[in-house]
This record gives C-alpha cells, structure tokens and sequence, in this order.
C-alpha cells in the first residue's frame, strides 16, 4: 500500500487570503466565516485518490490541534487516519466517529521526555516577553505556539538560549512556535509506516515543519518556495508550478499510483 501524507495549509488547503482563482470550495468555517478553500481540480483529484483508498491511503499530517483540523471538511468523506499536534497525535476515523489512538500520544510523550525541560523554560521566557501578542499554548504538553510582534526577533532570541540539540523554534507570519526535535513530522512518517506496514510513502509539503516528512517518505513534493530555501535529496522534488501547487501534488500521487498498479 502507498501511503500518502500531506500537509494541510498552503499544500491542500488554502485561507481565503490566499488567491487559488475562481470556483473554489470551502472547507472550513471558523466563528461562522469562510476561512479555507481548495480549488475545483483539488477536489476532483481528491476524491479520485480518496477512491483508491485499498491502493492509496491519504494520511493528513499536521501540525493543526484536534479541534483545528476537525474543522476542516474536504468533501471527500472521512479519512481513516489523521497525524495532528505536529505528528504527536493519531487519529483513526470512520464516517461516524472519531477516535484518538492513546498508545501513540503515550508514546510521543515518552519520545519528547528529554525536551520538557526546555519546553518548560521557553514557557517562562515566553510569558514575560512583552512582544506576545497572544496567549501561551502548550498544546496537549507536546510543543509550545503563541503569537507575536517581531516574530523572527523573539525566535532568534529563544534559539540564544535554548538548547538547540534538543528543541527548534520557528516562526511563520506572527506565529512562534518551540518544538521537541524528537517530534517532528519525519519521525511521524517512521512511526506511522511501522504501525500500518506501508509499502511506500510519499509525502507533501511547503514549510519547515514539512522538511523532516519530505527526507522520511519514499518520495517528497516540495512546494518551490521551501525548494528555493533548503537543499533536499534527490527524493525530493518541485514539481511545475503552472498550476496551484496542491493540483500538482495530487497529480503526481496519482501518477505514482497508476504506475504502481
């Protein structure tokens, strides 16, 4: 079986900030607003894999909590797997429920073991730093998120002090986030073709947190602004961007898929 994971924002989905053209579908409302679209030939490619699920397993892998990603409608049905909390998380859903695998939140709690104590100082810095310009979540005791002004400042002075062989800091628009190296989407993808016995796994991306997943899987797409800032492996591929980048991702899958049968 090939497994497929992929990134959710600005890889499948985009926020309606984001221009993806006419005809787009909604997949998300927020607070009773349209928030996240996909493009017509998205939807149509999806619900072509999504139609090969004994070939194709679609695995969304995220770093959206729970309740982020639970709001978030494809129109495709349900998919059996999803990876949130930046791969901390399993969930295993049918078309009436949705469940969360306690085995593998136990294990990427005893994986990050090593990292709460950084975790824990970040907090204490973050709390007192008067550049925050949202609340502090330690989201399910697996990595840090906020919001702030100067964004690239406040994460260049976590990375001084903070260990860097243990946690990454990021930041993406205003968001500053401190992560656990041991939880990082790469490991994720390990972790999941053990638990489900894939074949092969390909897996998309356009951000930091996608790097890891990219280098893990069989096959990576990467989208060609992350391409234009790191050097990948000769797995990882940019693909023509003559069209929006999630219509060209899920062309590929298909692709691979169609070769594999």
């Amino acid at each position: 079986m090939i497994v497929f994971h992929t990134d959710l924002d600005n890889t499948l989905i985009y926020s309606y900030r984001h221009d993806i053209g006419e005809g787009k579908r909604c997949v998300e409302i927020y607070q009773g607003r349209e928030i996240s679209f996909v493009t017509q030939e998205t939807y149509q490619l999806l619900h072509r894999l999504s139609e090969q699920k004994s070939q194709v397993l679609i695995v969304p892998t995220t770093t959206r909590t729970i309740e982020q990603y639970q709001r978030i409608d494809l129109g495709v049905g349900a998919f059996p797997y999803a990876l949130v909390c930046n791969g901390g998380v399993l969930l295993t859903e049918d078309n009436t429920s949705v469940s969360e695998d306690r085995d593998w939140y136990r294990d990427s709690l005893e994986m990050i073991r090593d990292s709460v104590g950084e975790l824990h100082k970040a907090l204490e810095l973050l709390k007192r730093d008067k550049r925050r310009t949202f609340e502090l979540r330690f989201i399910r005791e697996l990595y840090i998120f906020t919001k702030c002004d100067e964004p690239e400042a406040v994460a260049a002075d976590l990375k001084m002090v903070l260990n860097a062989e243990i946690v990454d800091v990021f930041n993406n628009g205003a968001k500053v986030y401190v992560v656990p190296k041991a939880l990082n989407k790469g490991r994720a993808v390990e972790r999941f073709r053990a638990h489900i016995g894939a074949d092969y796994a390909i897996a998309a991306g356009d951000s930091e947190f996608d790097i890891s997943m990219l280098e893990a899987a069989d096959r990576g797409i990467a989208a060609p602004e992350l391409a234009k800032r790191c050097s990948f492996s000769g797995k990882v591929q940019c693909p023509s961007m003559k069209k929006v980048f999630s219509e060209a991702v899920l062309e590929m899958v298909c692709s691979i898929s169609a070769d594999a049968r």
